[in-house]
């Protein structure tokens, strides 16, 4: 369990040694040169904090060709780049599993084979809690603002209850 501390340690390590080098740089040209390696490293890390993500939740070829496609916009477009397509792939992908956990709630047959084709339990809790977010606000969008404004009926959603109910199914 102490391997990721040591890679923290080195990492704030790195970064502590070029802000120091940055900061008492003694020309404008030295200073800009450290700031940008500390960018460019930056980076790095979150590039390959995202390659360490994704394999965490389970998509390991995935992972490894989002790194690299996520190192090609880094080098056409620069960290904004990186960014905006890491929070497409999340939002996206979020709303596809949202849809689908919420059809699942509701009875649907084909979410249910949908889940059972792809996942076995414990990917399908490490993606449940990872875009548990985008679920609560596809439930305020679909469920909510409905109920408000055309005073629906409102269909009470508890997480806890589909995961129990997805790890009878998926075990």
């Amino acid at each position: 369990m102490k391997e990721p501390i040591y890679f923290v340690m080195t990492a704030v390590a790195i970064f502590a040694l070029i802000l120091l080098g940055a900061v008492y740089s003694p020309s404008f040209t030295q200073q800009q040169t450290y700031l940008e390696l500390f960018f460019l490293l930056g980076s790095l890390l979150f590039i390959f904090s995202v390659l360490v993500v994704f394999a965490w939740i389970g998509f390991k070829t995935f992972a490894l060709f989002f790194m690299l496609f996520l190192a090609i916009m880094m080098i056409l477009f620069g960290i904004e780049g990186v960014l905006l397509i890491s929070a497409l792939t999340y939002t996206a992908w979020g709303f596809i599993f949202a849809l689908e956990v919420l059809l699942f709630d509701h009875g649907v047959e084909s979410a249910q084979v949908w889940f059972i084709q792809k996942y076995d339990f414990e990917s399908f809790k490490k993606e449940f809690y990872a875009f548990y977010p985008v679920l609560g606000l596809l439930y305020i969008l679909l469920e909510l603002i409905p109920h408000i404004l055309y005073r629906d009926r409102l269909i009470e959603f508890k997480p806890s209850d589909v995961l129990a109910r997805m790890e009878k199914i998926l075990k």
